[in-house]
């Protein structure tokens, strides 16, 4: 058997910063805790997180909008309180009809 070919030793010196280079690209981008696939992933993370939020801000404007209608009108807020929660004024007859099946 050749020992020369297997003795690291040996090697030429481009050969060897070619497998240590080679060895560096496949630890960073597979293997390191912040290798190039985790990177993207958490981009794309990012990117989901961010639409979530502005849905969310949307909404929030929404429902302030909806608070602000609440204070301001009293008839709004009393459908609401009958029609959603069962309340009644007093002296309200109220009549429950069942569905039937």
């Amino acid at each position: 058997m050749n020992w020369k070919l297997i003795n690291p030793l040996n090697w030429r010196k481009s050969f060897l910063l070619l497998v240590l280079g080679g060895f560096v690209f496949v630890w960073f981008a597979f293997i390191d805790t912040y290798s190039l696939l985790t990177r993207y992933q958490l981009s794309e993370r990012k990117e989901d997180l961010k639409l979530k939020t502005r849905q969310l801000e949307a909404e929030t404007v929404e429902l302030k909008d909806k608070i602000e209608d609440l204070k301001s009108d009293s008839a709004l807020l009393e459908r609401i309180a009958r029609e959603e929660y069962g309340m009644r004024k007093e002296g309200d007859v109220v009549y429950k009809i069942r569905e039937q099946e």
